[in-house]
């Protein structure tokens, strides 16, 4: 019998694109709902009605509907993300260094919370019911009761305010060492963390805890194996594709958290650009930035699918 994992994987991507088609409708649609009118937005309220007809005719904006999303959507597929109605520039040009910015600051956070966190997943379920234990599921509790925007708020009392060890606003032109490094991004990582790590946490120790509990591995118990080789040798690698999905998913909220921390620390991300095009209405921005942190989310989550439909024995 063939293997079913290329008909799996290719129906996995298909699924991927058609998403992708229904979030840019998505996208396309609020910032359409979007109160107030870009024209008037840009000349002002002294403008006359023929000079604010004639803006909307410029930029296009006099068409139907259908024919912005299907331009729009044409000009995405070539990778043309459109000109800025605020700054005549391409969409392109000024996504380029905020991005840069937004994935360094996820990179960062992303390689401190996934070994952080899945030591800790795997530690509480091999030790689950312990002291150990309840302590991390408490802070964990804790922690994800706390919304990011007030974990960040508390950061900048804490460290900014009080204790005077960091600075409240994250500006990265202001980095010139390793030390000035580490003081622009230890509050926002730290807030990050927050918000990711405790999800990952619970999500390893559940899957690490499901297949601590298969009999293969009570086998292996009392065959003697010790606790390291029975989690490293025999439960681990069963837990692959479970361990992905929760990194993947844990790592996602990095798209909502980012938002808020850009904010909070005035960092010069893509987030932080995506909140003050709403001011100006720039349309074309936000849905540009809009689609990229959509398209990084549905990466996340169609890789870890993958990952487990590979892993899976039972498939091979």
């Amino acid at each position: 019998m063939s293997s079913p994992i290329p008909r799996l994987v290719l129906g996995r991507l298909g699924i991927a694109a058609i998403t992708l088609l229904i979030v840019s409708v998505v996208v396309f649609g609020a910032t359409q709902m979007l109160p107030g009118d870009v024209a008037e937005i840009l000349l002002g309220q002294s403008a006359t009605p023929e000079a604010v007809a004639g803006l909307r005719k410029a930029m296009n904006l006099d068409q139907p509907a259908i024919m912005q999303y299907g331009s729009w959507l044409w000009g995405l597929l070539r990778g043309d993300l459109g000109t800025s109605y605020a700054n005549s520039m391409p969409v392109a040009d000024l996504i380029g260094g905020r991005l840069v910015n937004t994935l360094r600051l996820g990179a960062v956070t992303a390689a401190i919370a996934v070994p952080l966190a899945l030591s800790l997943g795997i530690a509480t379920a091999m030790y689950r019911g312990t002291a150990f234990d309840r302590a991390v599921n408490a802070c964990i509790i804790a922690v994800i009761s706390v919304p990011e925007f007030m974990i960040a708020t508390l950061a900048v009392l804490v460290f900014a305010v009080w204790l005077k060890w960091l600075p409240a606003l994250s500006v990265n032109s202001d980095i010139d060492s390793i030390t000035q490094m580490l003081r622009v991004f230890a509050m926002p990582v730290i807030t990050l963390l927050c918000v990711i790590c405790a999800q990952m946490i619970r999500m390893t120790r559940a899957a690490m805890i499901s297949v601590l509990d298969s009999p293969y591995v009570e086998m292996a118990l009392l065959k003697g194996a010790s606790r390291s080789r029975m989690v490293l040798r025999h439960a681990l690698p069963n837990a692959v594709g479970p361990i992905v999905n929760a990194v993947a998913l844990s790592l996602s909220y990095l798209v909502g958290g980012v938002i808020i921390v850009e904010t909070v620390f005035n960092y010069p991300g893509i987030a932080r650009l995506m909140v003050d095009s709403v001011a100006t209405r720039d349309l074309p921005l936000i849905q540009g930035c809009a689609m990229i942190f959509c398209i990084g989310y549905l990466i996340l989550i169609t890789v870890a699918d993958l990952i487990a439909i590979l892993s899976n024995p039972r498939l091979r």
